[in-house]
C-alpha cells in the first residue's frame, strides 16, 4: 500500500497546484474585464514637438538569419521617426553567409541617410543577452526598442510606444504580438492561441493591477536608465528578458503594456523549431524561478497579492510538469480506484478538480472573443480550437517537463535560437531550411512510448473493476493519446 499511497499523494499535490494556478488565471480574467472599462489617461510626449521627441535606438539582435534578414531590414527602414533622433543597431553574431549579406544590405541603407550600424563581436558570450549588452555600451538612444529577426513592426510603431515614457517611472513599454502566418497549420494555430492568451488575459490582467509582467524579449522598448539600474542584461538564464523584467520591477520601475498596439511576427511552422522555442522558454522560466523566488518573497516594496501572482508567474512553465505527473499517474490511479473500494470518497473529492479545466475554458473564451469576436459560430469554433490546443499542449508536456527539471536543477545549456523560415502562406515551404536540426532526440522516442501508454489507458477503461469498466478518465486519456501522437508523428516527419 506504500506505493499506492505515494501515487495518491503525488497525484493529489499536482492536481491542487494546477487548481491554484487556474484560480490565479480566473483572478486575471476579472482584472482583465475590469481593465476594459478604464480609460487610459497616461501622460504622453508630444512627438510633434522636437523638444519632447527623445533619441531612440532600435536594436536588432540576430544570429544566422539567412531567410529573414532582408525582410527585417527593409521593414525597419520604413519606421517613421525623425532621422536625426533615430539609430539602428544590427547586433549580428552570425557565423554563416548571412553576415556578409547583411553587411552589404546595411551599406545600401546607409546611403539613404539612415543611421544604421552593423555591430559584431568576436564571440557569442551570453548569447542574445551579451549582444544586447554590448550594443548598449555605444547606443545613442535614451530609449532602446528591441525586435527579433522575425518581427515586422508597423511604420508608426515608435509613435505609438515612445510617448508613454513621459512618465519618468516607466521603464518598459511592451506591445502585443501578432501572427503573420497563424493559419498556416494546426501547429501555428495552437501557438497563436496560447500566445493570445498570454498577451491579453495575462499581460493585461497583471499590468492593470500593478502586478509584475515581463518584457517579452522583443516588440518592446526599454528606458536605458532602467536597464542599467536593474543590473543590465545577464546571461545566466535562457530567458534574459524575464530575468531583467523582474530585477527592474523589484527596483520599483513600472511597466506599461499596450494591448492595442500589435506587432506582427512569424510563428514556427515546423514542430522541431517549436520544440526548440518551447524548451528555451520553459527552462528559462524555471531558471528564473530559482534566481528570483527569494528576492521576490523578501521584497518589502510589493504587496502580498503581487508576490503571489509573481510566484505563480515564475512557475508558469512548471505547470507542464504538474500536467505530466497527473497524466502519467492517472492510469495507476484508475486501477487504484477500482481496487480499493474504501477510497471512493477520496475520488469523489478529487473529481472536483476537473473544475480547473472549466476555468481555463472560460478564461480562454473571453480572450478568444476579444480578438476574434463572439457569437454562436465563433463559440463552436472556439470549442474545437480549445480541445485541440489542450490536447497538443499536453502532448508537449514531457518535452517541456524535461526543460523545467533542467531549469530547477541548474543544468546549464546554450541558447539555441528558433529557426526562422520567412513563411507567410500555405504555399510557402519550410523544407530545405539549412538551420533545421536533423537529429532525432531521445525525447521523441519517449513520446512514442507515451502514445502506447495512453492507448493502454483507454483500453484499461474497458477492463477495470467488476462493473463493466470505468470510463471517467477515458476522454482525458484520449486527448493525451491524440496530443502525444500528434507531437510524435510531426516530430518524425519534420526530420524527413
Amino acid at each position: 500500500m506504500i506505493l499506492e499511497t505515494t501515487i495518491i499523494v503525488v497525484y493529489s499535490i499536482a492536481l491542487i497546484l494546477i487548481f491554484l494556478y487556474a484560480l490565479a488565471q480566473l483572478n486575471l480574467l476579472f482584472n482583465y474585464l475590469s481593465a476594459q472599462k478604464k480609460e487610459d489617461n497616461s501622460p504622453k510626449f508630444n512627438l510633434n514637438n522636437p523638444d519632447e521627441t527623445p533619441y531612440v535606438t532600435i536594436q536588432l539582435p540576430v544570429y544566422n538569419e539567412l531567410y529573414v534578414m532582408e525582410r527585417l531590414l527593409n521593414n525597419i527602414a520604413k519606421i517613421e521617426y525623425p532621422r536625426n533622433k533615430l539609430e539602428i543597431q544590427v547586433l549580428d553574431d552570425s557565423t554563416d553567409e548571412s553576415f556578409e549579406n547583411t553587411k552589404k544590405h546595411i551599406a545600401q541603407l546607409q546611403k539613404t541617410g539612415l543611421d544604421i550600424q552593423h555591430v559584431s563581436r568576436d564571440n557569442r558570450i551570453n548569447f542574445k543577452a551579451g549582444a544586447l549588452k554590448e550594443g548598449l555600451k555605444v547606443a545613442k538612444g535614451k530609449f532602446i526598442a528591441i525586435f527579433d529577426a522575425d518581427f515586422l513592426p508597423q511604420k508608426d510603431w515608435l509613435k505609438s510606444t515612445i510617448p508613454y515614457f513621459k512618465d519618468s517611472e516607466i521603464g518598459v513599454v511592451q506591445t502585443r504580438w501578432g501572427h503573420i502566418n497563424k493559419n498556416y497549420s494546426i501547429l501555428t494555430k495552437i501557438q497563436a492561441f496560447a500566445l493570445d492568451a498570454h498577451f491579453t488575459l495575462e499581460q493585461v490582467g497583471r499590468n492593470s493591477k500593478g502586478h509584475f509582467i515581463n518584457f517579452n524579449g522583443t516588440a518592446g522598448v526599454w528606458r536605458k536608465d532602467c536597464i542599467i539600474d536593474a543590473g543590465n542584461w545577464q546571461g545566466d538564464t535562457l530567458t534574459e528578458d524575464l530575468d531583467l523584467s523582474y530585477r527592474a520591477q523589484l527596483k520599483n520601475w513600472k511597466f506599461k503594456y499596450l494591448e492595442n498596439v500589435v506587432t506582427p511576427a512569424e510563428l514556427p511552422v515546423v514542430i522541431s523549431a517549436a520544440r526548440t522555442q518551447q524548451f528555451r522558454w520553459n527552462k528559462g522560466g524555471a531558471e528564473n524561478f530559482r534566481k528570483m523566488l527569494f528576492k521576490l518573497i523578501l521584497s518589502k516594496n510589493i504587496s502580498i497579492k503581487t508576490k503571489i501572482h509573481g510566484i505563480l508567474h515564475l512557475l508558469n512553465s512548471t505547470m507542464f510538469l504538474n500536467i505530466f505527473i497527473v497524466a502519467v499517474l492517472s492510469i495507476p490511479m484508475l486501477y487504484i480506484k477500482n481496487e480499493y473500494a474504501h477510497l471512493k470518497p477520496y475520488f469523489y473529492v478529487m473529481s472536483f478538480f476537473v473544475i480547473s479545466t472549466f476555468i481555463f475554458f472560460i478564461c480562454y473564451w473571453f480572450m478568444y472573443k476579444q480578438i476574434y469576436g463572439g457569437g454562436f459560430k465563433k463559440f463552436v469554433k472556439y470549442i474545437g480550437m480549445f480541445l485541440t490546443f489542450f490536447s497538443i499542449a499536453m502532448g508537449f508536456s514531457f518535452h517541456n517537463s524535461v526543460a523545467v527539471m533542467e531549469g530547477h536543477f541548474g543544468k546549464r545549456s546554450d541558447f539555441i535560437r528558433t529557426p526562422k523560415f520567412n513563411i507567410n502562406s500555405i504555399s510557402d515551404s519550410w523544407k530545405g531550411n539549412k538551420y533545421l536540426r536533423k537529429k532525432l532526440s531521445l525525447n521523441v522516442i519517449v513520446e512514442g512510448i507515451l502514445v502506447l501508454y495512453f492507448a493502454f489507458g483507454m483500453y484499461s477503461a474497458f477492463i477495470v473493476g467488476d462493473q463493466g469498466g470505468d470510463f471517467g478518465l477515458f476522454p482525458f486519456h484520449l486527448m493525451l493519446f491524440l496530443g502525444f501522437g500528434y507531437v510524435f508523428i510531426k516530430s518524425l516527419t519534420s526530420k524527413m
